[in-house]
């Protein structure tokens, strides 16, 4: 059986540690902020682009690799005989997955191409998996298999703090129906089959608290919690107050706050937070 490598894009939300230790390749989406283009979380980190974000002429855009940038990463990783799995961010909202999918049909490798239908820590909870299954020795449709399964064992909340970059950016979906409400309301709203629905909102943050720990606990409830992770646009404040009332609810003492990626933040504005976990 031959070794399967693993291969993402840079909405995971992993650091290069993470990345480094479980040997995944990382592919970049790119960015543009007032005519400039950056290679998302490898020329520009969270902190600067939210900066010039704040400053910004226009709402940064955000284009996915181009399919030469996916075939030669595949076609490198595959000279050893390796058969790859690329799994993405979710194509409800990008263009990424077509991306990949038209170079693993050239790729001179074996390309199975995964849309993960979720983004950031809820896509890592997959990576993360089928790394590790890699390494182990198990086989690229044992790999998919798997994640199968935890993408329909997966939630994502996210609390947005406003909604003029969804709208801008044209992806808001369904969650359209908080517009008419934005006077101090925070919308929340979950990532299912790929693409944003609304799910309530709330006035102050211990409501979004309670809101968020309750919509955990129901999709939880009599199931093992096998990760929980949270990502954050300069909202860490809200981020660390729902990461102790996980770990209060739940007795889980690991939940990781990470700073989303630009181009999650470029999506969902500043302030944003999403509770992110899984379960078998």
């Amino acid at each position: 059986m031959g070794k399967v490598k693993i291969v993402t894009d840079s909405t995971v939300d992993m650091s290069k540690e993470e990345l480094e230790m479980y040997d995944i390749e990382m592919i970049p989406l790119s960015i543009s902020i007032d005519g400039e283009v950056f290679l998302d979380k490898v020329e520009i980190g969270t902190e600067e682009f939210l900066e010039r974000m704040r400053n910004s002429k226009e709402l940064p855009k955000s284009s996915q690799p181009s399919a030469g940038a996916f075939l030669d990463v595949y076609n490198r990783l595959g000279a050893d005989g390796s058969e790859i799995v690329s799994i993405h961010m979710t194509g409800g909202m990008s263009g990424t997955v077509r991306s990949a999918e038209s170079a693993a049909g050239i790729a001179d490798a074996k390309v199975t191409v995964v849309d993960s239908k979720f983004i950031s820590k809820a896509l890592s909870f997959q990576v993360v998996e089928a790394a590790k299954m890699a390494k182990e020795g198990k086989s690229a449709s044992e790999i998919t298999e798997r994640l199968a399964t935890i993408q329909n064992q997966t939630g994502l909340i996210i609390v947005i703090d406003t909604l003029e970059n969804l709208v801008k950016g044209g992806r808001v979906g369904k969650a359209s129906a908080f517009i008419g409400s934005l006077l101090n309301i925070k919308p929340i709203a979950t990532l299912e089959n790929g693409v944003l629905h609304p799910l309530t909102k709330a006035r102050s943050q211990s409501q979004i608290v309670k809101k968020l720990v309750n919509k955990f606990l129901d999709d939880t409830k009599g199931k093992v919690v096998k990760g929980v992770g949270i990502a954050q646009a300069n909202g860490v404040g809200l981020s660390n107050k729902v990461s102790e009332a996980i770990k209060e609810v739940s007795g889980i003492d690991h939940i990781t706050i990470d700073d989303t990626t630009p181009v999650v933040s470029t999506h969902a504005g500043e302030g944003a937070m999403a509770l992110m976990y899984y379960w078998d």
